[in-house]
């Protein structure tokens, strides 16, 4: 076969091949490998040679100006204060659990405050022995200004009162002190952010370390997760494990009791686990 009639076939098959991918509907043709034309700044991409810059034309002064634009260009927006350093920080001066309340309720850099109409700080007696740390507050604890105290709270201080406890008890044996993670409501009730529970930690520490309780109980998944970096409180409730070198109790949240009636029998066990290792000798 000549070479004229092998570059007319393949010239034959080129069109054909083009003409079925037509019909296939491709309008574009591209290269094997994409190319990010945004990757570089605009002075950088103007900085290379053009295919019509005259012979022997270096590449200096294109590069020179494309240097000088980067040097001229804004710097980038400042980040604002770390949340977790400075909430680290202003707890860790507190010395007493007033001046807690106060670093708490001085702490801007949480969103959830904008919409809140209290700090919710605590309830109870400070020298309990059982330190029982919840979630958020709802709508009820947004307007009193104290943890549970909505239907939740009436079931918390009725299951509680069962085995002797209580957050009004003056005495220190029979007492309960009760706190939430976030001290402010989120909108809709909705689950705490990580981000909002990672700069309110340093706050949920030093309140521990302030009250000193012998026993936390944490009743959800928040409170769950702040001390132990693990979530499932159905499967995690009723199993002792340790947060800050205190005994930790999980327990379902008395809101979800509520919604499940059945899940009670569960929670009267972890009552009686606790009451328990509360009699334990010291």
């Amino acid at each position: 076969m000549r070479l004229g009639e092998l570059i007319t076939q393949d010239a034959e098959a080129a069109l054909a091949a083009l003409a079925w991918q037509l019909d296939c509907g491709v309008d574009e043709v591209v290269g094997d490998t994409a190319l990010d034309r945004y990757a570089l700044p605009e002075a950088v991409r103007e900085a290379a040679p053009r295919p019509d810059a005259p012979r022997g034309q270096t590449v200096a002064e294109p590069a020179r100006r494309a240097a000088q634009a980067l040097a001229n260009a804004p710097p980038p927006l400042a980040q604002g204060p770390d949340p977790v350093a400075v909430a680290t920080e202003a707890a860790g001066r507190a010395a007493t659990l007033s001046a807690l309340q106060e670093a708490l309720a001085a702490f801007d850099l949480c969103d959830l405050k904008r919409g809140a109409r209290n700090t919710v700080f605590a309830d109870g007696n400070p020298a309990a022995r059982v330190l029982i740390l919840g979630e958020a507050p709802g709508r009820e604890e947004d307007l009193e200004g104290r943890p549970f105290v909505g239907r939740a709270g009436q079931l918390l201080d009725r299951m509680f009162a069962a085995i002797g406890l209580s957050r009004h008890s003056p005495d220190a044996e029979a007492a309960l002190y009760i706190t939430n993670v976030m001290p402010w409501r989120p909108p809709g009730n909705r689950d705490p952010e990580p981000a909002e529970i990672g700069m309110m930690r340093p706050f949920v520490e030093r309140h521990i370390a302030l009250v000193d309780p012998k026993v936390i109980v944490v009743m959800g998944n928040t409170p769950l997760f702040t001390l132990t970096g693990t979530r499932g409180i159905v499967r995690a409730r009723g199993a002792w494990t340790q947060a800050l070198g205190r005994p930790l109790l999980p327990m379902t949240h008395p809101a979800y009791l509520l919604r499940n009636p059945i899940a009670k029998r569960e929670a009267w066990a972890d009552l009686l686990a606790l009451k328990a290792r509360l009699t334990e000798k010291e």
